[in-house]
């Protein structure tokens, strides 16, 4: 089965109310086009970062009480898990489909790439397009454009995730619900593989 992208039924999973009704949706509609969409970019992504990279589809398996806000598939260098490593995802919240490099709390390139970005800020803030966003929590669906991060900004990004433990990074396109909707597969692969090329030097400031 090839990816068919994604529609405006899929984003309206995050309105189903409670727990357990929302994963069934989750898990009968948007998980196996998670998948299959996993699958598809896989040997791309393992291309361009020079290393196989394996794909985790979130199974929010910690949850006991409150729904899932989101929802995602990753890609990173480590068969058994992602979160430990930089990574890129490919997920979905009510408002917005998001494509993105990510450094969460639980990995310890978070200091190595704070320094990388020191060293080439200028550069990062010229390559990199307005429209992309900045996110510091990725439980969060709201972000600060790259146009807007300026230096100030992005300093005070380079030390909170020198100082704080719990510090993550997030960086890439978000597209709304509505354009995403109207994006055949083919159309979405072609700019998720576009806009992961565009973030790749980001992957690689982390090591």
């Amino acid at each position: 089965m090839s990816f068919s992208g994604f529609t405006a039924d899929d984003f309206d999973v995050f309105n189903v109310p409670g727990l357990e009704n929302r994963m069934e949706v989750l898990i009968e509609r948007v998980r196996p086009k998670l998948e299959t969409l996993g699958a598809e970019i896989a040997p791309y992504i393992s291309a361009v970062c020079g290393e196989e990279m394996f794909v985790h589809v979130a199974k929010h398996a910690r949850r006991t009480v409150n729904p899932p806000i989101d929802t995602w598939v990753a890609w990173a260098a480590n068969k058994r898990g992602y979160k430990a490593l930089p990574h890129f995802e490919v997920g979905m919240f009510e408002s917005h489909l998001f494509i993105i490099f990510a450094i969460i709390y639980e990995s310890p390139n978070k200091t190595v790439f704070a320094s990388n970005l020191d060293k080439k800020m200028s550069d990062i803030k010229a390559k990199l397009p307005d429209q992309f966003y900045w996110s510091t929590d990725h439980m969060s669906p709201t972000g600060t454009s790259h146009a807007d991060m300026d230096h100030e900004r992005m300093s005070a990004l380079i030390h909170k995730l020198q100082q704080v433990k719990k510090a993550e990074v997030m960086c890439g396109l978000r597209i709304p619900r509505e354009e995403a909707a109207k994006l055949s597969g083919e159309q979405l692969i072609e700019k998720i593989q576009e806009t992961f090329e565009t973030l790749l030097p980001l992957y690689r400031m982390a090591f």
